[in-house]
């Protein structure tokens, strides 16, 4: 069964060690506990399907894709293929980054119950921090806001409806501080490559 525990503070006067443990909360313990007792081997097997729309390889190859697509067309395209791209890399290095800072064991090494129910094992035992599929659709999320409200708004029901999938490899706050990171990785990346300047511009006059 899942181990209830709280985030493990360093002690005053005592050096922090590394990497630094991270427990779920009280929270994150009832949801995984519930999932995994009312999951089945069919849904586990779409979601693990469905997750391939946020992985890091998956994305990156999307991404490269895209730059390229982009050479040809004006200006603001071209500078939102380099952020895409930009973003993609970004967001595929931080989680490795992070989980060598972090260690925290993913709630399908705790549980029996949902393995019976036919949830898989997923990744190594203890990078449950933070969901690296979480932080690319947080990151997809934040950029879509350049773009028209209906595209605007698929695309960011798309990135929570990725994010959300639960296949119990991340507690239910891996999610969320994936999803956050994303985001201010991306609005802090349009420092560098001034997306999305001029899109806007770019979209009205291809459909003129």
């Amino acid at each position: 069964m899942f181990k209830i525990a709280r985030f493990s503070a360093r002690r005053l006067g005592r050096r922090p060690s590394f990497p630094v443990t991270v427990r779920p909360t009280r929270a994150d313990v009832a949801v995984a506990h519930s999932i995994a007792r009312n999951t089945a081997p069919a849904p586990e097997h779409v979601a693990r399907a469905l997750t391939w729309g946020a992985d890091e390889k998956v994305l990156l190859v999307l991404a490269a894709a895209g730059w390229l697509a982009c050479r040809g067309c004006g200006v603001p395209l071209r500078r939102a293929g380099n952020h895409a791209l930009l973003v993609t890399v970004a967001a595929s290095l931080l989680p490795h980054g992070l989980k060598v800072v972090f260690d925290q064991t993913r709630p399908d090494r705790r549980t029996v119950i949902g393995h019976v129910h036919g949830a898989p094992l997923s990744g190594k035992r203890k990078d449950a921090f933070p969901s690296g599929h979480a932080l690319h659709m947080g990151a997809l999320a934040s950029a879509a806001s350049a773009l028209p409200a209906g595209p605007r708004q698929a695309i960011r029901a798309l990135a929570v409806g990725l994010s959300l999938i639960v296949i119990l490899a991340h507690w239910a706050s891996d999610v969320v501080a994936g999803f956050a990171l994303g985001a201010v990785l991306e609005r802090a990346l349009r420092l560098w490559t001034g997306y999305p300047n001029g899109i806007s511009a770019e979209d009205d006059h291809a459909d003129s």
